[in-house]
């Protein structure tokens, strides 16, 4: 009689499913490690160093390989990194809660405007913004990245002292340097905040009622180059401060997402972000091309607190990576004003 004999026998098995509970272990650690020093970075209030300022932008999709990780360390019957995936999970999904102050201003309302901002990407994107602007009518328009052919289409479409925009105020530059203010409103002059990529300001005569407008477009965080972005988004935390309790408008490209802590700075220093307000914090803005529903919110419409927000809306623009965004704001009166009037919306016809 013959007889079979199987190569390796049940020791061999177990010794593949020990090698692979180690291997899946191991991969589920490195993956919480990575993850785990984002979270505390974000926990700390500190951005940290490469990669970890371009991981916070993502911070809310870091759930996915955080899931899988847990998943790995299940798999492989390790305890303590069971415990570990699963602190990380609700760490994560904590901190994607979204941010900042849901206050409503309860003085009366005076007076209604629509912004918009978009970054048209070196341009490219300045054919397309324009339908767009004569279909949502702001009253208020931010051009990022708005070089030098982008600024005259701007102005032959809309400039010209019988125009829809006759103000405007601009910085001229090739490339991503140049960015334009278009508005209905007579504008004033302002003296911009300085930055490498131009970042005009004004402020608006807004039926009578001043405004403080400001264009932000700060380095991203590229590596090598975290000191500059920190030092020109702080350069917008003291053009927020410095307005005290004036209305202001800061809107446009920041490059940085609620969990940058160098954009809650700017938040803490007085203005609130109006998607939040309008329940769109999460809402992704950029890029669109590549991964638009897993993408990051970085264009930013903020404003002082009397200010109420309407609505808030992204608007899709071929040829550039980002969306553009227009909010709904009405002004109201500062103090502890209160009444029938506090709860009405004033709106302009768009």
């Amino acid at each position: 009689m013959e007889t079979t004999i199987v190569a390796g026998g049940p020791q061999a098995e177990v010794r593949r499913r020990s090698r692979g509970r180690v291997a899946g272990a191991w991969c589920g650690g490195v993956v919480l490690a990575g993850v785990s020093v984002v979270v505390v970075c974000r926990a700390a209030g500190t951005d940290g160093v490469t990669p970890v300022p371009q991981l916070l932008a993502f911070l809310p999709w870091l759930l996915v390989p955080a899931a899988l990780a847990l998943l790995l360390t299940l798999l492989a019957r390790w305890r303590t990194g069971v415990l570990w995936g699963a602190l990380a999970l609700v760490a994560l999904a904590w901190f994607s809660k979204p941010y900042g102050s849901e206050t409503e201003p309860t003085g009366s309302p005076l007076t209604g405007l629509r912004v918009l901002t978009s970054n048209v990407e070196f341009g490219r994107g300045a054919p397309s913004l324009v339908p767009a602007i004569h279909r949502a009518r702001p009253d208020i328009v931010f051009v990022e990245e708005c070089e030098h052919r982008c600024s005259a289409l701007l102005e032959r479409a809309f400039g010209g002292p019988h125009g829809t925009y006759p103000y405007r105020r601009a910085v001229d530059g090739s490339g991503s340097d140049g960015s334009v203010i278009l508005s209905r409103f007579p504008l004033g002059p302002a003296p911009g905040v300085p930055g490498t990529m131009g970042m005009p300001g004004a402020v608006a005569d807004v039926d009578g009622h001043p405004v403080r407008l400001q264009l932000a477009h700060p380095m991203p965080p590229l590596p090598g180059r975290l000191a500059l972005w920190r030092r020109e988004l702080g350069e917008l935390r003291a053009y927020a401060a410095a307005g005290h309790g004036a209305p202001t408008v800061l809107a446009g490209d920041f490059n940085a997402t609620e969990d940058h802590a160098a954009f809650r700075r700017i938040l803490s220093a007085g203005v609130r972000d109006s998607a939040r307000l309008a329940d769109h914090a999460r809402t992704p803005s950029w890029p669109t091309r590549t991964a638009p529903p897993f993408g990051a919110q970085i264009d930013h419409v903020l404003v002082s607190p009397d200010f109420s927000v309407g609505s808030a809306r992204f608007l899709h623009i071929a040829d550039t990576d980002h969306r553009a965004l227009v909010v709904d704001l009405t002004l109201h009166e500062s103090g502890p004003h209160t009444g029938r009037r506090t709860a009405q919306r004033v709106t302009r016809t768009h």
